[in-house]
């Protein structure tokens, strides 16, 4: 284990880069903090190229764990203050460890359209903490992966990781352009494309779901383009009986796809 002292090092330099997105796409690498998070990468095949961690903190099964993978795969143990590591995630109280994990795979083929009966697919999403929690919920109801459509918030970013709750690790993630999406969706085995709406939508309980289901959210304050709302199957909305006019996209994308997976088993 390499220890690391001084806020100047250029090694807490470049993983305070990394908070940067120019600099995670130039180094195809990002960030991920906590020992929970980690594990959960680590438990689903990810192991950090690099783990920085608190020096004199207390021992752990699962931080040994952790250390014991990194250098099984040759990468590097660090330890250093807590002010270095919270120059590095620009929190005042930083967790106590943190990686550096490679950026993997986003393309649509990477996802298996019979690996579940639903999946959530976003469109100009700009809030890297909805992002998180859209992947958190798809982790959470067993969908088959999350798609990002068109110009997203970065699901890379230390925010959107954060938000995830290590669901960045667990969930097929891959992002298009519509114009790649709807030919993917609409060639090989195909899919049924479900839009959150409120052009000719039906009520979202007991609409007509059928597997694959991609239950479609919009941008998170002018929803979806009309064009792409036409193009789907199936469009849905949720009574709102209060004075709000509409849900938050991440939780409308939770709320549909409960109701999905219902009507899907």
């Amino acid at each position: 284990m390499k220890t690391i002292s001084g806020l100047s090092n250029p090694t807490v330099k470049y993983l305070r880069s990394l908070r940067d997105k120019k600099h995670r796409r130039r180094e195809g690498v990002f960030l991920a903090e906590g020992l929970r998070l980690l594990t959960d990468a680590r438990e689903s095949g990810r192991v950090p190229q690099m783990l920085a961690m608190a020096e004199g903190r207390d021992p752990h099964p699962l931080l040994d764990a952790l250390i014991a993978a990194v250098e099984e795969t040759g990468g590097e143990v660090l330890a250093m203050s807590e002010a270095a590591l919270a120059k590095i995630t620009g929190k005042d109280n930083p967790q106590a460890v943190c990686g550096v994990f490679a950026e993997f795979d986003t393309s649509l083929d990477r996802l298996d359209r019979d690996a579940a009966p639903i999946f959530l697919a976003a469109q100009a999403l700009r809030d890297p903490g909805n992002l998180g929690t859209m992947l958190r919920t798809a982790d959470a109801v067993g969908a088959g992966g999350l798609v990002l459509i068109d110009d997203c918030a970065d699901p890379f970013s230390v925010e959107a990781v954060r938000a995830s709750m290590g669901a960045i690790f667990t969930v097929p993630l891959a992002m298009a352009r519509w114009e790649e999406f709807l030919p993917w969706l609409r060639g090989g085995s195909g899919g049924q494309l479900v839009a959150a709406s409120l052009r000719d939508a039906v009520d979202y309980r007991g609409a007509p779901y059928a597997a694959p289901c991609f239950l479609l959210v919009g941008n998170e304050s002018r929803g979806l383009p009309e064009e792409y709302e036409m193009a789907c199957d199936l469009r849905v909305t949720i009574p709102m009986l209060g004075r709000a006019d509409s849900l938050n996209a991440a939780i409308a994308g939770a709320v549909l796809a409960y109701e999905a997976l219902a009507s899907l088993r």
